[in-house]
């Protein structure tokens, strides 16, 4: 039987997940650094567009890619959280389901999915948890236009 520090750890590591969506729906950006992940993470987001290395060329990154005009509209839904607890440090998989809007012309607009399974390594800090390290370890496009090559 998890312990009350397990299953508050939990909640904790669920409920930061789930912020990570807000702020980046929110186009919140800058409150990654102190909201969701540790100073010295490391974010690998290769079905995005390559690795990419530390949290400030994440940030940057996640600015250009989510506010481009391609893109008006996306949407993280984060589900199934699964968590394994070791101490101050925490692994967990994360899926991550994007609808996405895709601008075809000035009048056009096509909905694509994008399927995501994060991996992550959580830290215990001061401020709560974060993420140190985040991988995507598979992912998948439905209803992808014919000329678009992800």
């Amino acid at each position: 039987m998890l312990s009350q520090q397990e299953l508050s750890d939990r909640f904790e590591i669920q409920d930061l997940v789930f912020h990570y969506a807000h702020l980046i729906d929110s186009k919140r950006f800058d409150a990654l650094r102190e909201d969701v992940f540790t100073a010295d993470a490391h974010i690998d987001y290769g079905a995005m567009g390559g690795s990419v290395g530390d949290l400030e060329e994440t940030i940057t990154f996640l600015k250009a890619s989510v506010t481009n005009e391609l893109f008006p509209n996306t949407q993280h839904l984060n589900a199934n959280v699964q968590v394994q607890l070791q101490g101050d440090e925490a692994t967990g998989r994360v899926m991550c389901f994007n609808p996405m809007e895709m601008r075809l012309g000035e009048a056009s607009t096509q909905t694509f999915f994008l399927g995501l399974w994060y991996v992550d390594t959580y830290r215990r800090t001061d401020k709560g948890w974060r993420i140190a390290k985040r991988a995507e370890e598979k992912s998948w496009v439905f209803n992808l236009p014919d000329f678009m090559n992800l």
